[in-house]
This record gives C-alpha cells, structure tokens and sequence, in this order.
C-alpha cells in the first residue's frame, strides 16, 4: 500500500496539519529501560511492515513516540496491577486493540500478556493494526491530513477518532501533540530503518 513514499526512504515528513493519539522471533528485553532504542528492531520493523503493507517509516516513528515510557516487563507489569487498563509492549498497545488485531494473523494464538516479554510481537502486532487502520480509511477525505498522519492519529486515539479527523473534524492538543511528535521522529525513523 503505497504512502507516497517507499518505506525508508527517507521521505519527507507527512506534512504537518493546517487545521488547529509463536511465529515471531523473540527480540530480547534485557538491555536496560534507559538503554533501549527503537532502531535497535529497524529488521522487525521492515519485516512486519512489508507483510502488512504498510510503511516501516511510519511504523519505526510510532515506535519512537511511544518510547516516552521505560519498557521493561517487570515496570509494565508492576504499572498494570494499578492501572489494569494500561498498554503493554514496545508499541505500547491495549488488550483490546491487540486481541481484534490478532485475528487471521499467524500470532493468534499468542497473548497481550507477552508483548512486554516479545518486542517482535508486539511491533507485528503494531504493524497489523496499522493495516487495519488504513482498511478504514474512507477513499475520499476532507481532512489535511496525510494518509499516515491518520494511521497515526488512529494508532494514538482509536479507529473512531480517525474516522472523525479524516472527515474534518479538528484533533485535540494531545493527538495534535502526537503528531508532532510524529513529525519529530520522521528523519530520525528513517535514518534507524538504514541501519
């Protein structure tokens, strides 16, 4: 599925908004929460990327907006037990989002519970969801914004809000801020998927 750019290649950013959220391999979690950097799973991001058709750059720039928090298991888990409704995983990915996703896929047998333990999983999950998205996507919009900038806008708020801000409707400070943050990480995310 084409973006108007080929995955990593170092494109431009999506243009900023007018108007004013068992088969994978494992990818270890050891290396510290202040250690860990995106670019470190460029070869997952390219990989699942390609198999959901979606583009790796905008992918590694999710994955870098949401490396705010630590991602380390036991931190994870220690924050869901007082935020049971938390995301898990590199992508930082909701329990329901990722059960809906999981569906046809060659990780439906697999669980929420192990994307902090797997950070392949949880960046084809990730991926997955993107293409899902994009599937959602009505063929004409009204909104300015890019193709990605909406995945990006679903990936942070939810298939509804994206329908919502494609047909017009003005995001709010935080999934503005998400965006700009997307834009932010967009050279960055290419130069990691050269790595």
């Amino acid at each position: 599925m084409s973006r108007g750019h080929s995955p990593g290649s170092g494109a431009s950013a999506p243009s900023a908004a007018t108007s004013a959220s068992p088969s994978s391999p494992s990818v270890s979690s050891s290396p510290s929460p202040a250690a860990y950097d995106p670019a470190q799973l460029a070869p997952q991001v390219r990989r699942y990327a390609e198999q959901a058709g979606i583009d790796a750059q905008l992918l590694m720039a999710i994955l870098y907006n949401e490396s705010y928090k630590p991602h380390d298991p036991a931190l994870e888990r220690a924050w869901q037990q007082l935020k049971p409704d938390a995301a898990f995983g590199v992508a930082n990915m909701h329990r329901a989002a990722f059960d809906e996703t999981k569906q046809g896929h060659d990780f439906a047998a697999r669980t929420w519970e192990e994307l902090p333990d797997d950070r392949a999983l949880a960046v084809e999950a990730a991926a997955w969801y993107l293409h899902d998205l994009a599937a959602q996507l009505p063929a004409h919009r009204s909104a300015p914004y890019t193709e990605d900038e909406l995945l990006a806008l679903g990936y942070n708020t939810g298939p509804g809000n994206m329908l919502a801000f494609a047909r017009g409707t003005a995001p709010g400070s935080a999934a503005r801020s998400y965006l700009d943050q997307l834009h932010a990480n967009w050279s960055k995310s290419a130069a990691a998927l050269k790595l």
